[in-house]
């Protein structure tokens, strides 16, 4: 039995777990066709226990596609997370799709994942217009954002209601063994999960994460959601989707309750 498992039921605190399909689609994507359908990943993401989905529609279409985000939309009984850049294109998307969530996400043509937090201290009055109107259309807007006071003092004047942490410098610090480093970025998170706190923000955080980091993260007690896609879909390859959510589910427990 897991530490978690052995707290009563009332003193666990629960943190959503977000599975990102995006790269179902990259290996559908990598032949053609149909197969495997980031659609059939989503219900089984969710029948192993998954809290919502989350989706990048990329101006490139290097993985999801426009059809794709519909079929999500229209047969999923569950909040789905549409990932997008701030631009007029995905603006219109995402007022047709109506999505429960829209994440403004930093996006460059040549890079592989997302590198890095949006800039919100020095795009605030370009993001304004976009936050304003996925707020009026009743859709939670997130902001994915470095782990610093000055990214979160800007998407408060942002009036964003929800910033997603970026957690990649930490894990990839973790990953290459820079231990030092890894702690002063693990650091950036934490103080930036207080701080979030402090100024009414709901706090998500995400990038990089596998079932270590997840453990170790969801202890944070600001922490309201994870979202995690890439290690899950390759956990997969191994031990099956359903497996693979179920021990990141059991992991961010431990971690909660720790």
């Amino acid at each position: 039995m897991s530490p978690a498992s052995r707290l009563p039921p009332e003193t666990r605190r629960k943190i959503r777990l977000g599975v990102n399909i995006d790269h179902v689609a990259t290996l559908r994507n990598a032949r053609g066709g149909f197969a495997p359908d980031p659609l059939r990943a989503a219900q089984a993401a969710l029948k192993a226990g998954a809290d919502g989905i989350t989706a990048h529609l990329r101006e490139d279409r290097r993985h999801i596609n426009d059809e794709d985000m519909r079929r999500l939309k229209h047969s999923i009984d569950a909040p789905l997370n549409f990932e997008m850049a701030a631009t007029e294109q995905m603006l219109d998307i995402a007022l047709r799709i109506m999505p429960h969530a829209c994440c403004l996400v930093p996006e460059k043509r040549t890079e592989r994942t997302t590198e890095g937090g949006l800039d919100v201290v020095g795009g605030e009055k370009y993001l304004i217009p976009f936050v304003n109107e996925l707020l009026r259309a009743k859709i939670r807007v997130s902001l994915f954002i470095e782990p610093s006071f000055e990214a979160l003092a800007a998407a408060k004047a942002i009036r964003a209601p929800v910033v997603e942490l970026h957690t990649g410098a930490w894990c990839h610090a973790l990953e290459i063994g820079e231990t030092e480093k890894a702690g002063a970025e693990f650091s950036k998170l934490r103080a930036a999960a207080a701080e979030a706190a402090r100024l009414g923000l709901e706090c998500h955080a995400g990038h990089g994460l596998d079932f270590k980091t997840a453990r170790t993260i969801a202890a944070l007690p600001e922490l309201v959601e994870l979202n995690i896609g890439h290690f899950l879909i390759g956990e997969a390859i191994f031990i099956g989707l359903d497996a693979s959510v179920r021990q990141m589910i059991e992991a961010i427990a431990e971690g909660a309750g720790a």
